[in-house]
C-alpha cells in the first residue's frame, strides 16, 4: 500500500510539505523574503561587520593608523596632519561664505535704496499728472482715443507692469535664497563641537614589543598595549589618556589603580579628574559610534 502511495506522489510530481512548499496557494513569508532579495524590493538589513568598524588607533577622518595622534577634549583620535588639513580647510570655506554673505547684504541695501528712489520717482509722477489734470484739455474724438490705446503688452509702458514670458529682457525673475551668517568657529567633524588647534592633544600609544613578531607595526593584529598594565588594547577594550604624560592605558587600570592616588604612574605627576579623558572607540566614521551598528537600505515594496 505504501508502495503505491510513492508511486502515485511521484507521477503526479507533488513536493513535500516541508521547507521546499511550492504547491501551497498561499504566498507565504519566507517566499515574499526570498522574492524581494531577488528582485530587490523591500527593505534590506544587515549589521555591520568587523570590516566596517573603525579601530580603536585609526584617525576618524582618514579611517587610517595614525601617525601623529591627537586627540580633542572630546577624546576623538585624529591625525595631527588630517585634522590641520581639515581645519585650513574649513576656515577657507567660512571665509568664502562670510564673503558672498557680504555681497549678498550689499545687493540688499542696493536693493533697497533702488526701490526708495523708484519710489519718489512714482510720487513725483503722480503729482505732476494730478496737477495737470487740473487744467481743462480739449475731449479728443473717439477714433482718436481708439488709436491711441490698443492691445500691446509693450504700448504706453505697460512692458514695465506687464512682464511677457516670450521677452528674455521681460521675463520675471525667481528671487534668491538668502544665506544666513555663516558661524566663525570650525566645528569637530565627530562631536559638532568647536574645534580650535590649541585645543588638539598630542597621545603616545605603547608599542607591543615581540622579539619573535617579523610584521610591520601596520600590519599586526595586536599593535598597542597599555602603558602601565601591559593589557593589550582594542576596540572591545575600554580605553583613556591622561594628559600628564599622554600615555594610552585601560579604563580598567584607571579605576582599579590610579583613581586610588591620583597620581600618574608612568612620570609620578599628580592628576584631576579632568586630566583623563575616555578615548572614543573605533566605529563606522558617523556620529553614532557604537550606538546603531544595523544597516538599512530602503526600496520599493512590493505587494503581496
Amino acid at each position: 500500500m505504501f508502495k503505491d502511495l510513492r508511486f502515485v506522489l511521484k507521477k503526479i510530481k507533488m513536493t513535500r510539505h516541508a521547507r521546499n512548499c511550492t504547491a501551497g496557494a498561499v504566498y507565504t513569508y519566507h517566499e515574499k523574503q526570498k522574492d524581494n532579495k531577488a528582485g530587490g524590493y523591500g527593505t534590506l538589513q544587515g549589521r555591520l561587520g568587523k570590516d566596517s568598524v573603525k579601530d580603536f588607533d585609526c584617525c576618524c577622518l582618514t579611517l587610517q593608523p595614525c601617525r601623529y595622534p591627537v586627540i580633542t577634549p572630546d577624546g576623538y583620535l585624529y591625525d595631527k596632519e588630517a585634522i590641520l588639513e581639515y581645519i585650513i580647510h574649513q576656515k577657507k570655506e567660512i571665509a568664502r561664505k562670510m564673503k558672498e554673505y557680504e555681497k549678498q547684504q550689499k545687493r540688499g541695501v542696493e536693493e533697497m535704496a533702488e526701490l526708495a528712489k523708484a519710489e519718489q520717482e512714482s510720487n513725483a509722477q503722480k503729482f505732476m499728472a494730478m496737477e495737470k489734470s487740473i487744467t481743462t484739455k480739449p475731449v479728443a474724438s473717439t477714433s482718436a482715443a481708439s488709436t491711441s490705446s490698443g492691445i500691446s503688452n509693450v504700448e504706453n509702458g505697460r512692458e514695465k507692469t506687464l512682464p511677457s514670458f516670450w521677452i528674455p529682457a521681460l521675463t520675471p525673475d525667481a528671487e534668491k535664497v538668502k544665506m544666513k551668517k555663516p558661524g566663525k568657529a570650525v566645528l569637530c567633524p565627530m562631536s559638532g563641537k568647536p574645534l580650535k588647534v590649541k585645543d588638539l592633544l598630542t597621545i603616545k600609544f605603547t608599542e607591543i614589543n615581540d622579539p619573535d613578531e617579523k610584521k610591520s607595526l601596520i600590519a599586526r593584529r595586536d599593535r598597542y598595549m597599555c602603558a602601565v598594565t601591559h593589557d593589550v588594547l582594542g576596540n572591545s577594550v575600554p580605553t583613556a589618556v591622561l594628559l600628564t604624560s599622554g600615555n594610552v592605558v585601560t579604563m580598567e587600570c584607571v579605576e582599579k589603580l590610579i583613581k586610588k592616588d591620583m597620581v600618574d604612574p608612568t612620570n609620578g605627576q599628580k592628576l584631576k579628574e579632568d586630566d583623563i579623558i575616555p578615548l572614543q572607540r573605533g566605529g563606522t566614521g558617523y556620529a553614532s559610534t557604537n550606538e546603531k551598528l544595523d544597516a538599512k537600505l530602503k526600496k520599493p515594496v512590493m505587494m503581496a
